[in-house]
This record gives C-alpha cells, structure tokens and sequence, in this order.
C-alpha cells in the first residue's frame, strides 16, 4: 500500500507540501508496476490509496474502519519537511472541547446573583498551564478560551475553552487526558458552573494515534533512499513532528513515515514552504523518496521472508505500545 495525500491548507495552499506526498506515492506506484509487469513470474499487488482529510477529519480512520487495509500487508509514505528523518516523532492526538454553564446576571447592580463561567474557562487554562510542569517533555497541550461572554457588564453564562492534547503514544495519552479531566471538573467544581466534556475521541475521525515506524522496512528505506544520493543529509529522528492519522494506519499495517528535506528552511504551514514546494529542487527530492519506496515494495514482494520478518517487527511494537 502506497498513501498519497493531497490536502491542501486555506488560504496558504499546500504549505504541509501534500502534493509531493500525492506525487511521490503515484511515481512509486507506477515504477514498481512497471517492474511488475517486467517481471510476470512475481505475483504482488500495488495499491494506491489516496487519502483526503489528514489535515482535519481523519480520513484514514475512515478507510481503516470501511475495512480498506485488511489485505493490504505494508503501507509507506513520505512528508515533505525541511529535514530529512526516518523515524520522525508523530505524537498521538486528541482535540476536545469543553463548556462552562452558569448563570448571567448584571456585572454592576447584581453580581452576586451570577455564575461566572468565564472564571471556570481561565481557572481551566491556567489549571493547563500548571500541569505543563509536570508533563513528559514529549508532551504537549495548548488551548483557548474560543467563547468567553459577550459584554462586560453581564456576568457570563457560558464559555468554551478548545484544547488539543498529544502525547508519545496512546497509553501516554490516556493517562495524560485524566489528568486534563480532573481540572476541568475542578474549575467547574470551584466556580459553581455546570461541565460538559467532550473528547472527540469517541470520534475515532478526531482522534490520531501515534507513528509506529516499522524498524525492518525503515532499515530497508534508509538503504535504498541513500543510495540515490539525497539533496541533504539525515538528521536526527527524535524530533517532534506534529500528529497525523497515518499513525492509526501504523498501528493496523507495518508502516513507515519518512520525512524528506525540499531544500528549504522554512516549516510547514507557512507560505514560505507552499513556494518551496513548488521548486525544481523538491520535486528532485521527491524523485529520490519514489525511487527508494518502489525499491522496498519490490524487495517486500519478491522476499517472502522479509515480510515475514516485517510483520514479526510489528507484533513486537505493537505489544510494547500496549502497555
């Protein structure tokens, strides 16, 4: 299985560089077809999946549940990036949301008669900011208060702080979100306002696990993706990259998510990188991650051991990020 992405950001274009991610997985595809078709007495099949969504919505989760990876037995992709990283650190996602309920009343003649659930929205954030001491450092939170009242002088009835929560795997992020849980409740509690809590992690759509790297099929890209000579050097893997839900295919499928540098300083999300992406140069890059994806689809389909011992790799990864 080869992903091709192809989200495209507002305003700012394709500044997490999905259309080299798109072009990529269709020049695997069509070199290791070509080999293929060469090559009548290996049997093997190509798919291609394109997957929209990855920027919000979760459409891999959605083909994962629709039953699309069943028999598929490895997926590769790569992301454009200003590095090039084997095993970049995706971190596992959930987004929720959460509302205070009080009571209005006028901020001048009768405060006393209102339930201030903008004080619960701040003593949530500031509850958030406390916990960030004693998270893992390959932790992260970030919030805002995206409802805060609507005048001055009425006490507010209703406020809603968004926040996202990630964490290096999903056990992690479990344990994290209790944690977030009881300051929410606490800040209600304090405040005499009403809560409700809602994780979206009951919306699988919403909630992305982390990457697990297959070590044998990285081991196998790295080989492949050095020998056509790379634009730049590798750097190292233990770096935050953001979440995607190419870490929910990672945890069905042995997987990879390369990153690969386009030559270009700038991050992602940026207008600087939507013009990178558009450069002869990333597109020389891109070349180089295809021709090193098509060789591991051959190597896998021409080596029955090899996926054997691919899919040994990820029943042991698997069964350590179960714990």
């Amino acid at each position: 299985g080869i992903i091709c992405e192809y989200d495209a950001l507002p305003e700012i274009g394709h500044a997490c560089g999905h259309n080299l991610i798109a072009e990529s997985g269709v020049a695997a595809a069509m070199g290791l077809k070509a080999v293929l078709l060469a090559n009548p007495s290996v049997s093997g099949t190509i798919t291609v999946l394109g997957t929209p969504a990855e920027e919000g919505g979760g459409g891999k989760i959605k083909l994962i549940d629709a039953g699309v990876f069943a028999d598929i037995d490895i997926c590769m992709m790569v992301h454009p990036a200003s590095t090039n990283m084997m095993r970049p650190v995706y971190l596992a996602f959930n987004a929720a949301e959460v509302v205070f309920t009080g009571h209005a009343a006028h901020a001048s003649a009768a405060p006393w008669d209102g339930v201030n659930a903008l004080d619960a929205a701040v003593s949530a954030y500031n509850g958030l900011s406390m916990l960030r001491q004693q998270m893992r450092p390959d932790c992260r939170l970030h919030a805002v208060i995206s409802e805060g009242g609507t005048k001055p002088n009425i006490i507010p009835e209703r406020t809603v702080v968004a926040f996202n929560i990630r964490a290096v795997s999903d056990v992690e992020l479990a344990s994290l979100r209790k944690k977030v849980t009881n300051i929410m409740e606490s800040a209600a509690a304090a405040t005499g306002c009403s809560v409700s809590l809602n994780y979206t992690a009951e919306n699988r759509a919403a909630f992305y696990s982390n990457v697990v790297h297959n070590t044998k099929l990285v081991e196998l890209y790295r080989k492949y993706w050095l020998s056509h000579e790379p634009i730049n050097p590798l750097t190292s893997d233990d770096v935050s990259f953001g979440s995607t839900d190419m870490g929910n295919v990672s945890y069905v499928v042995p997987s990879i998510h390369p990153t690969f540098s386009i030559g270009t300083e700038a991050n992602i999300h940026t207008r600087e990188f939507t013009a990178g992406a558009m450069e002869p140069e990333a597109h020389a890059a891109t070349r180089c991650c295809s021709k090193a994806m098509a060789s591991v689809g051959w190597e896998v389909l021409t080596n029955k051991e090899l996926l054997q011992h691919v899919k040994e790799a990820f029943k042991g990864q698997m069964a350590s990020y179960s714990k």
